[in-house]
């Protein structure tokens, strides 16, 4: 296909042609086949001798942005098909007939309007922060997490940063205006003592919620300790197929009434046969009562009672692990029962984060946070496509590569 600019223009700016390049330009698939747009690219020369310009090329961003490899029509289909419908990278290429790094540095150029678009969020009232892992543990190379920034009411992600420290989060709210954090009147995370931080020192205005999930998860994960160690101070080793209290694993972290009467019946002769001082059952009374707390959302008042006595009743006890979920049920008392009150969870941050890690599979894993950052934010961002097209705010540092 080709293309070239009319002559009209030469008279309107007092110019004339110096030269006509070929430039070849990789377009939108047709029939499934990559295409190529040909476009006679003109040079202009100033018939003034005075001009301090001299030559200069035409520029036609409907066509492709400058010293790009690609139309701007296909930059924008390949940013769409990355971004809003999680396609990959490479599939994206092998259609238009370019390579890997041509699309991405397309997508990351025309997605940066959709991306830093100022509507895109607006004011948040419900804050939840969640973290993922980026990369695992590799010999020489740790454990890589990002944490996500979600609106609770608009169910997007605002923002994604690197790491899950206090840190990290705190210098991202800096950047925030005192307006917008003054605005933000519930903030929802697990019990992760550096997220809690860095939103109640930020947030003035904010009520700490623990998310009720990650509060029963605490108490499961008690009970598990509390069995593995009575399991080996019963019988010297870690458990084997046939130990009663390794078969009643999964029983005991089941929820009480989704066990039917065989699976009871078994639970008790488990338990009969290998938790001789009732350890194990004490932890499973513990975390069914921790259960029933999340029972009582119409009744505060009742709430705050009920947990006190779990407290009381985890501290009086001699199993070390009960006693360590009492510093930490003590510790959180007061985000656990704030749950009572404003009834966010972060359940919106759970299922944006199962997308998150779709966009992350979908890619076979990723070691640039940049390009990471960008496709999450254009999947799950709540981004206006109806932007889409729009130059971004500044070049991009390669431009040449689009």
């Amino acid at each position: 296909m080709r293309s070239e600019k009319t002559q009209e223009l030469s008279r309107e700016v007092r110019c004339n042609t110096k030269d006509r390049p070929l430039v070849r330009l990789a377009d939108l698939p047709v029939f499934g086949s990559a295409s190529i747009l040909v476009w006679r690219k003109r040079r202009w020369v100033c018939r003034q001798g005075a001009c301090p310009v001299g030559s200069w090329t035409e520029n036609r961003c409907d066509i492709a942005p400058p010293r790009a490899q690609m139309t701007t029509r296909a930059g924008l289909w390949a940013t769409r098909e990355v971004g809003a419908e999680i396609h990959t990278v490479s599939y994206v290429a092998t259609q238009i007939g370019v390579s890997w790094n041509t699309i991405m540095n397309a997508v990351s150029y025309w997605g940066e309007a959709l991306i830093t678009d100022p509507t895109r969020t607006g004011s948040v009232t419900a804050l939840g922060v969640d973290e993922t892992k980026m990369g695992a543990a590799k010999r020489f190379v740790p454990t890589t997490w990002i944490s996500a920034i979600c609106d609770l009411e608009g169910r997007s992600v605002i923002d994604v940063i690197e790491g899950r420290g206090g840190t990290e989060l705190g210098g991202w709210l800096d950047d925030q205006s005192a307006q917008w954090r003054e605005k933000v009147t519930v903030t929802v995370t697990d019990l992760h003592q550096p997220y809690r931080n860095a939103l109640s020192s930020r947030c003035p205005n904010a009520t700490a919620v623990a998310d009720p999930f990650h509060v029963v998860g605490v108490a499961n994960r008690a009970l598990d300790r509390t069995r593995r160690a009575v399991q080996n101070e019963t019988l010297g080793h870690r458990g084997h197929t046939k130990d009663p209290l390794y078969r009643a694993r999964k029983l005991l972290v089941m929820a009480a009434e989704n066990i039917d009467v065989k699976g009871q019946n078994r639970l008790e002769q488990f338990l009969a046969a290998g938790d001789p001082h009732r350890r194990v059952y004490e932890a499973w009374v513990t975390k069914e009562a921790i259960r029933d707390l999340y029972t009582m959302h119409a009744h505060p008042v009742t709430a705050r009672a009920w947990l006190d006595v779990i407290i009381d009743s985890c501290r009086d006890t001699e199993t070390i692990t009960l006693r360590g979920l009492a510093r930490t049920l003590k510790q959180w008392k007061e985000p656990i029962l704030a749950w009572h009150t404003h009834g966010y969870s972060n359940g919106p941050v759970e299922g944006l984060n199962s997308l998150i890690k779709k966009v992350k599979r979908v890619a076979s894993g990723f070691t640039n946070f940049s390009h990471y950052r960008t496709r999450i934010l254009l999947a799950v961002g709540a981004c206006n496509w109806d932007l889409l097209g729009t130059p971004p705010p500044k070049k991009p540092e390669n431009p040449a590569v689009l």
